[in-house]
């Protein structure tokens, strides 16, 4: 059997994206499974392509015997001889299986057999594929729609971009060019599902690192998307290298970048903020557009802050429906609460959260001791010192100049601004002051211990005034209601 098959395995190549190695090994296991279908077995069955892979031929490989006991592996000396005159005994042949040894039904699981197997090879090939691609945008078209789910052709294979992952801002028609990041790559057993979004956020980051190559070579990173998709997107970003300004790389020279987004997105209002560690300041960057006088840490473990606003800026900070103030949440990862002035005046707030106001305004300082607790050090300084055993600020306030400048890795520049951050939240107290100050204390605290002792009281003794009772004559006291000795009931008169 030689059949010229190299026009279909093009066909195939190019159709479903098959390697042309698999394509053969397809071929030569359905020739195998029509073989076993008509004589049993494969044991003696070999496959072989010609060079340029044109031909394909199937052959049984026998056994020369004297006298044949299975057909189908052995072949008699006679007849072999006619094959080969130089055949011997126990010798082995190749003998070409001719097409129409093979019956209808064997033929018609053969291919059963090849159309699965390329539908599975196909499935494996394009799931591997898409696989790699999660999280990359791809662009496909519009094809149709059922139950509010749109079908994609992305030309090899069909996506769907379900009704969740749509911005409401969007209407499609048949034809319309989709642009969507791929989210899932599933494999089932009706075929492989490429599921589609534009909601996410990772698309709107897909569409920054095509847009802003400052992005994509990692020189500006974003730090964090929120979303609300179709209405507003907040991105807070920094930059990697002083020179480069993150928010101004991001909107581009007279704002062409953000405005290639922003139509990507369908007029979606984006926010761009620069990232910064110390949590008041990116809660004030957060809040934009909206401008923030002043933020108070409410609770600090529980990440409770409050923002305060002129009363101008209250609606913006809130946002329509308390969208901006929502996604300001979620971009800080704090539950943050917008007061006006007045409105933060009147309120009633607990000692602790006083105690957090005065913190904010310098009434007095959160006891910080250690280099590392001081907001805003610089981590790699922190270290460096702590690696010299200088970790308390005042093991760094007793070094000598000669000290600092002998310290590796650190230069003087660093020094400074680490100085400038101990004046300005550590209060250094002398240490006469602190004597002075805890003597004070003790004299308050004996002071207020006199103040509880209970008054002694003064013992006085006091005779018992005798009378005689107006009747009788007898003799009573104030404390008796009646005589003793004629029962007249008595009462007194006191005079002041």
């Amino acid at each position: 059997m030689a059949t010229d098959i190299s026009e279909a395995i093009s066909l195939i190549m190019q159709d479903r994206g098959i390697s042309e190695e698999l394509i053969l090994k397809t071929i030569e296991d359905t020739l195998l499974s029509a073989y076993k279908r008509r004589f049993g077995n494969v044991d003696n069955a070999i496959v072989r392509f010609s060079e340029d892979n044109r031909q394909v031929s199937i052959y049984a490989k026998k056994t020369i015997v004297d006298g044949v006991y299975d057909p189908s592996a052995e072949i008699d000396l006679e007849e072999a001889r006619e094959l080969n005159p130089e055949a011997e005994m126990e010798d082995e042949l190749l003998i070409e299986v001719d097409p129409k040894d093979f019956d209808r039904i064997s033929v018609q699981n053969a291919k059963q057999t090849a159309r699965q197997s390329l539908r599975e090879i196909t499935k494996d090939t394009l799931y591997s594929e898409y696989k790699d691609k999660v999280g990359e945008i791809i662009i496909g078209y519009y094809q149709r729609e059922r139950n509010g789910t749109i079908y994609v052709d992305l030309g090899k294979i069909e996506g769907i971009l379900p009704k969740k992952f749509q911005s409401p801002r969007e209407i499609y028609h048949v034809n319309d060019r989709i642009k969507a990041l791929i989210v899932e790559v599933n494999k089932g057993p009706t075929g492989l599902q490429i599921v589609l979004s534009r909601t996410h956020t990772d698309f709107v980051r897909a569409i920054f690192e095509l847009e802003v190559p400052e992005v994509y070579d990692n020189t500006v990173e974003i730090h964090k998307i929120v979303r609300e998709a179709g209405y507003r997107t907040k991105l807070a970003v920094y930059s990697n290298r002083e020179d480069v300004d993150p928010v101004g790389a991001c909107v581009g020279l007279k704002g062409v970048r953000i405005q290639a987004v922003i139509r990507e997105l369908e007029g979606e209002k984006i926010d761009i903020l620069k990232y910064d560690p110390d949590p008041r300041r990116f809660i004030k960057n957060a809040l934009s557009p909206a401008e923030v006088r002043d933020v108070v840490i409410l609770d600090e473990a529980k990440h409770q802050a409050l923002a305060v606003v002129a009363d101008s800026q209250l609606s913006l900070a809130i946002g329509k429906q308390g969208l901006n103030v929502r996604l300001a949440n979620r971009l800080a990862d704090w539950s943050i609460d917008v007061k006006t002035d007045a409105q933060f005046e009147e309120m009633d707030i607990s000692s602790e959260s006083r105690r957090a106001v005065s913190e904010l305004f310098g009434d007095y300082g959160q006891e910080i001791s250690r280099i590392s607790e001081l907001p805003g050090v610089d981590i790699t300084v922190a270290a460096i010192l702590q690696e010299s055993e200088i970790d308390y600020i005042e093991d760094f306030l007793a070094l000598g100049g000669e000290e600092l400048a002998a310290l590796q890795g650190v230069s003087s520049e660093q020094l400074d601004i680490l100085r400038k951050l101990i004046e300005e939240y550590v209060e250094i107290i002398e240490e006469e002051e602190v004597e002075a100050f805890e003597e004070a204390e003790a004299e308050e605290a004996d002071e207020a211990s006199e103040a509880l002792k209970p008054a002694e009281e003064e013992s006085c003794e006091t005779e018992e005034e005798e009378y005689e009772c107006p009747e009788c004559g007898a003799k009573i006291t104030l404390d008796m209601t009646s005589c003793p000795n004629c029962g007249i009931g008595l009462s007194f008169e006191y005079e002041e």
